[in-house]
């Protein structure tokens, strides 16, 4: 009986062996592309539980090794799509007006664009006004504490988290775009 075959029948064995051989690689393939600790440590974990959950469903005539890295990249994919849509950023670094070379880049341009400005509107609504503030309408800390009502210390607070999630924000955006190409 095949591997594939025994996990298909629920032995654990199989799967538990199969885990040991190819948890490192997976790990490894999935922090290749998001440099992320976190990100890599879920998904690998996800990809097993999915291998588990959906073994009924293996096809025996393809190898573990095939099955196991198509479900980390599905897994990897909704993971990403999932955080980017939860976190936020914009105008962290603003665009430069350029020279566009062809439509396909306007189009990239234009969804970054769009992206980053949905996520800046899912920031707290303190930090985003903040941010907007600062990046925006290129207001010092001072002037933005004095017309907030707030300490320095405080926008500085505000900003340094905007940026921190703004940044989040586009490591793994930067990462679904690096895996689909």
């Amino acid at each position: 009986m095949t591997t594939v075959a025994a996990i298909k029948n629920g032995n654990q064995n199989a799967f538990e062996e199969v885990f040991y051989n190819y948890h490192n690689k997976l790990y490894a393939f999935i922090f290749s592309k998001t440099k992320s600790v976190f990100i890599a440590e879920e998904v690998t974990q996800l990809t097993f539980i999915k291998f588990w959950q959906y073994r009924t469903h293996l096809n025996e005539a393809l190898s573990i090794n095939v099955q196991l890295f198509r479900i980390a990249k599905t897994t990897l994919i909704d993971v990403l799509r999932k955080e980017s849509t939860s976190n936020a950023a914009l105008k962290l670094v603003p665009i430069k007006e350029q020279a566009i070379d062809g439509v396909e880049e306007h189009i990239y341009q234009k969804e970054l664009q769009k992206r980053l400005e949905q996520a800046i509107n899912k920031l707290p609504l303190a930090r985003r006004n903040v941010f907007k503030l600062s990046r925006q309408d290129g207001l010092s800390y001072k002037e933005i504490a004095t017309q907030l009502s707030l300490s320095t210390k405080t926008v500085e607070h505000h900003i340094a988290l905007a940026l921190k999630q703004l940044r989040h924000f586009l490591t793994l955006l930067l990462a679904l775009l690096l895996f689909t190409f």
